[in-house]
């Protein structure tokens, strides 16, 4: 990322499990509530795991005005009221930008998976040809960025990047890219997934779903919980952000993104791939370990995932590691998939803007290879100024965003 231009956190918006906006999310989650339960949204009852983190209540018509809610994926209908709940907490009026340079960067595990799910439906029902034409325009993951973009009139570069679980990441950092390029002047950059059968069925034949609860670096774990949620940032420059009086939560400070190179869902033995991820954040945004206060963890919950993301800490941190609070926010969301190092951002932003830091829930046995501070079931108050957040995908995908105090 050039440093011509600082750019800056202006709005938050989110949708998810424990709650939507900035205000009813936070306050759930520094009180440590969950959002995981009984699967509503389809019969689990031929599965061995029942668990997942499902939006209740969602109306997408108190959102989507431009478009038909009913003619776009649930995916897109989380995105679209991500982005607005964002444009009102920056307080930005749309017309007062040039809309041929606001542009739109989202990510994406799944992108519209229930039309999938429909199509299979049919298929096994030797129905195909009630799948109807519309199905060709609805599905690709594509479409959830350009619903955005199409909702709120947004000209510039519109992007769908489908880094999976570390996708949120991606997408902050390629907006931050263009801003800094001088090639657009606002960019809502985030991330968006829904509960998924497909996704679900996957993770259960895995036996990578938690039987009971999600808890994560506990030495006890047994896996991480599936969910779904969109977040989405609204980032400027800092000048322009200054110019119109705006409230700034904090810089992007940048970011480091990777590739394991090693298997499609096991990351590397001694998380190489996520070491270097770490370490190009820190370098690119010129601060040393001594400097981040926070680490918003990956943190799923499964066994690998966090041994080996305590391994990568370590060999990225040395002996400050012990000193940093780290915290995993799955084990009150679960797992929001393409959305969740989205949701993690905002988190990390709100935990500068706040002073407290939200708890990892359920941890209750410290595992002897997860030995860090992982601020245990309650929050804590602790002056942030650098926070890092750590996101990581199968195929060996790993981006770490570092957020930090906006200086004067």
């Amino acid at each position: 990322m050039s440093r011509q231009a600082t750019i800056v956190v202006t709005g938050l918006g989110m949708l998810t499990p424990i709650g939507t906006g900035r205000e009813q999310f936070w306050n759930a989650l520094v009180g440590g509530r969950s959002g995981i339960g009984p699967v509503k949204s389809f019969d689990t009852s031929n599965y061995s795991v029942h668990l997942g983190a499902e939006i209740q209540d969602f109306q997408p018509q108190n959102y989507v005005s431009e478009l038909a809610p009913e003619s776009i994926g649930r995916s897109s209908q989380l995105a679209i009221a991500a982005a607005r709940l964002a444009l009102s907490d920056a307080s930005l009026d749309l017309n007062k930008i040039d809309l041929e340079r606001a542009g739109v960067c989202v990510g994406t595990t799944s992108g519209e998976p229930h039309f999938i799910e429909r199509f299979d439906d049919h298929y096994v029902q030797g129905n195909l040809a009630n799948v109807g034409e519309e199905f060709i325009t609805r599905y690709p993951c594509h479409v959830v960025a350009g619903h955005v973009a199409g909702e709120l009139g947004f000209g510039g570069e519109t992007m769908m990047i489908a880094t999976a679980c570390a996708a949120g990441n991606y997408a902050i950092a390629r907006a931050c890219d263009l801003l800094s390029a001088g090639k657009a002047e606002a960019m809502l950059a985030g991330g968006a997934d829904s509960f998924s059968r497909i996704t679900y069925t996957g993770f259960a034949r895995l036996g990578a779903i938690a039987p009971e609860v999600c808890q994560p670096f506990d030495r006890k774990r047994k896996g991480m919980v599936p969910g779904e949620g969109a977040a989405m940032l609204l980032l400027e420059t800092k000048e322009q952000a200054i110019a119109r009086g705006a409230r700034i939560y904090c810089e992007i400070g940048g970011y480091g993104l990777s590739c394991d190179a090693h298997h499609m869902t096991a990351a590397h033995p001694e998380g190489q791939g996520a070491v270097r991820a770490m370490r190009m954040a820190l370098e690119q945004s010129g601060i040393t370990p001594e400097d981040v206060d926070y680490i918003s963890a990956h943190g799923t919950g499964t066994p690998t995932n966090d041994r080996l993301e305590t391994i990568a800490v370590k060999r990225t941190f040395g002996s400050q590691a012990y000193k940093i609070p780290i915290s995993s926010v799955k084990s009150m969301l679960g797992h929001t998939m393409g959305a969740a190092s989205a949701i993690e951002a905002a988190v990390c932003a709100l935990t500068i803007e706040r002073g407290e830091i939200p708890p990892t829930m359920n941890w209750h046995e410290q595992d002897p290879e997860c030995d860090l501070d992982y601020v245990p079931n309650v929050a804590r108050q602790h002056k942030v100024r650098v926070a890092m957040n750590n996101a990581y995908a199968f195929g060996g995908t790993n981006s770490s965003l570092v957020l930090r105090e906006c200086m004067a």
